[in-house]
């Protein structure tokens, strides 16, 4: 579709490649030129950490509030007891209140990073949906709620149609989350006059079923807006890298290793990820898109830098390009790599490389790290590990010594007495 907008935030997200598809281009561009439009995503607590795959739902909160509009950060207290099964193959396993609480305080971490948070116009709130779902009694909620939902409509949504094709079970606690994302945007319109929810393409289904359920107990119209599900130019599914999970909080993702991530970036996917990821003006963003051979490089390190410095702040953007320069171009040790440090006591008489090379994190298991050192993928101090029995005693780690699994994987290991 071919849409000219009016207002700022469906320009900057129609340029950007932020777009995938909107309930109402029209409405929703009236109303953001009107005043102050208030628009959520909701994020479930699963882990104590979001990863690289949410950074696409948090850069459209940013701008939401860079031109003017207020965002609201939902944190799914409520809604993680029960589990979001779009396009999921197996349920979800359940956590406990605890469990859940701890990973929102984990969460919750990052955001300050990207959003102003306060009580003005087009500062952005942070609220549980445990608010109003903890409370509900299920009764007058199938009553006054559950009336408004059709199973043959619910069942026909691609999010759970797929799951029943494959005959894989999908529970009826599960079937029951859609009903309590719409309940969500209901609430929110009510509380807080939220006017738009934003999700991956993968939610279009749980937004409409929330303006729509708006509409019918509220008679208020809102809006949706869905991005698209982001992969690389190679297929892989974006927050996901060979070593696991790019989390967006230091304590679980160091920033060295956030910053290598998109060092690592693909040369087809530079100048999208700047557009995405960064702030850089669009036109910039093509122009080094563009550039190939050893002028991407330069590229994909300014796509590193800036989108470190939105996560983590500009010193750690900065340290972490030293770190890099140091280990790659000189051959060095940076200070800022990831670190193992071990005691005397853990060493005891000698710990073997193999198990170094594991609790570093260079491999997931023993057996990997064997094999990471029979084809000659391993380095220690840069030279090549070829004895999968060598020992290292306390004595070896007088200094601290650097492992490498390929080229672009290391990590220090010290003694810490």
């Amino acid at each position: 579709m071919t849409y000219h907008p009016k207002s700022d935030f469906i320009a900057v997200m129609m340029e950007r490649g932020f777009l995938a598809d909107c309930t109402d281009y029209q409405g929703l561009d009236d109303a953001l030129i009107a005043g102050v439009v208030p628009g959520y995503i909701g994020f479930d607590a699963t882990a104590k950490s979001l990863h690289v795959g949410s950074l696409i739902q948090i850069m459209t909160l940013r701008w939401l509030q860079k031109t003017g509009h207020k965002p609201i950060t939902l944190m799914g207290g409520g809604t993680t007891k029960v589990g979001d099964p779009s396009f999921r193959a197996d349920e979800r396993p359940l956590l406990n209140s605890a469990q859940i609480d701890d990973n929102i305080s984990g969460i919750k971490q990052v955001f300050s990073q990207y959003l102003e948070y306060g009580d003005g116009p087009s500062d952005a709130l942070m609220i549980n949906n445990a608010e109003w779902l903890d409370g509900l009694n299920y009764l007058d909620f199938l009553r006054d709620i559950g009336r408004h939902f059709s199973v043959n409509r619910m069942l026909a949504f691609e999010s759970v149609k797929s799951r029943l094709d494959r005959e894989q079970s999908l529970s009826f606690l599960e079937f029951n989350y859609m009903i309590l994302q719409a309940y969500d945007f209901l609430e929110l319109n009510r509380r807080y006059g939220c006017l738009v929810q934003f999700g991956g393409s993968d939610q279009w289904g749980n937004i409409v079923n929330g303006i729509d359920l708006t509409r019918r107990v509220l008679d208020h119209q809102i809006f949706g807006l869905t991005t698209p599900l982001l992969t690389t130019s190679d297929g892989k599914k974006m927050g996901k890298s060979a070593d696991g999970a790019v989390w967006l909080n230091a304590d679980m993702r160091s920033p060295y290793e956030f910053w290598q991530f998109w060092r690592n970036t693909t040369d087809a996917d530079v100048g999208r990820f700047l557009k995405l990821y960064t702030e850089l003006p669009v036109d910039e963003c093509d122009r080094l898109g563009a550039l190939e051979g050893s002028e991407i490089n330069a590229a994909k390190i300014q796509l590193a830098n800036e989108v470190t410095t939105l996560c983590h702040g500009a010193k750690a953007a900065a340290t972490a390009e030293q770190t890099s320069h140091d280990v790659f171009a000189q051959g060095g040790i940076g200070d800022d790599l990831p670190t193992l440090s071990l005691s005397s006591a853990d060493i005891g008489d000698g710990i073997s490389i193999v198990q170094l090379i594991v609790k570093s994190g260079l491999a997931k298991s023993g057996k990997e790290a064997k094999r990471l050192i029979s084809e000659n993928g391993a380095r220690l101090d840069d030279a090549p590990l070829t004895n999968a029995g060598l020992m290292i005693d306390a004595g070896a780690l007088s200094s601290p010594i650097k492992l490498s699994a390929g080229k672009k994987r290391h990590a220090l290991v010290k003694l810490s007495d």
